[in-house]
């Protein structure tokens, strides 16, 4: 069987013109790369250079074989180098942007995954809102972020990752029998959580899209920041709440008791995606983060039940 070594002296060769010119370029003695020509052409069953005067000159066989040699060998570098980027991962520091609620999809597990599998990588995940992660993204302050869409800037590069349903509870069982419908949603007693993003941020904005529709108009009885803080009032029975269904898959056992959940008529989601500076190629740190990140984010949203 043919190896590399072979090959790189079956290139040099060639390049060169003879055995003690080749041997030279590779910092080999000449019997050595002669030997290694002559036995890649008992691997072939064909002579691969003809001996013209002091110098050699490639068969018709040796020309064919000359490009399968050079693929072979870039293929090999190729090779090494994704090995070595796999390597590099362990130095250095990765910093992420992420949207308010990450926490929640992810937990401690995404720095403590990456941590234990290269202990010498500083992670930094950080970030309020998508918006606010947006920014930094633009403002090369992160490297990339994973944020809820819309992302409008044509400046950056956004691959969607999974979506998450959007979803409405209450402490009152009874009011929940009927379909939450944009004109319900109107006159509601609501408590949203993100206050200090209510403009900017994406759920609260479907929310409103579809109340004005109808010709009506997303009013709450509080704002807080805290998305546990809101459910634990509709717990309490003061208001109606809004949240993510992966956000209570999450909660579990933490969840209040007395809350239920029902879908939006129509379905509402919210879409997440990572987002990064076009042309611009992650780092192989940025890459394990992000790749830890997708398949926890996944599995969070992923209903429960289904394989």
């Amino acid at each position: 069987m043919a190896t590399l070594h072979q090959f790189r002296c079956l290139l040099a060769a060639a390049r060169t013109g003879s055995f003690t010119a080749a041997a030279a370029d590779l910092g080999l003695a000449q019997q050595s790369v002669s030997e290694q020509v002559r036995l890649l052409e008992r691997s072939c069953g064909v002579d691969l250079f003809i001996r013209v005067g002091r110098g050699l000159r490639p068969t018709e066989a040796a020309q064919a074989l000359l490009p399968h040699a050079e693929r072979a060998l870039a293929a090999s570098e190729e090779g090494l180098s994704a090995a070595r980027a796999v390597r590099d991962v362990v130095a250095g520091t990765v910093r992420l942007g992420v949207f308010g609620t990450m926490r929640y999809y992810t937990g401690s597990d995404l720095v403590a995954e990456m941590l234990e599998a290269h202990p010498n990588v500083r992670v930094q995940v950080v970030g309020l809102n998508s918006a606010a992660t947006i920014e930094m993204v633009r403002a090369g302050e992160v490297e990339a972020g994973i944020v809820a869409l819309p992302v409008d800037d044509a400046q950056l590069k956004v691959t969607p990752l999974c979506r998450d349903e959007v979803v409405y509870l209450s402490a009152d069982r009874e009011s929940l029998t009927g379909p939450v419908t944009a004109e319900r949603l109107a006159t509601a007693p609501l408590v949203l959580p993100y206050a200090s993003w209510a403009e900017a941020d994406t759920t609260r904005r479907q929310l409103v899209a579809r109340v004005q529709a109808v010709g009506g108009r997303l009013r709450s009885l509080a704002d807080v920041d805290d998305v546990e803080t809101a459910l634990e009032l509709a717990s309490r029975g003061f208001a109606d709440t809004i949240t993510n269904r992966g956000i209570l898959q999450s909660l579990d056992s933490r969840l209040p008791p007395n809350l239920a959940a029902v879908s939006l008529k129509p379905r509402m989601w919210d879409t997440f995606a990572i987002v990064q500076r076009r042309q611009t190629e992650l780092s192989p740190a940025m890459r394990v983060v992000l790749k830890l990140a997708v398949d926890m984010m996944k599995a969070a949203t992923k209903p429960k039940g289904k394989p």
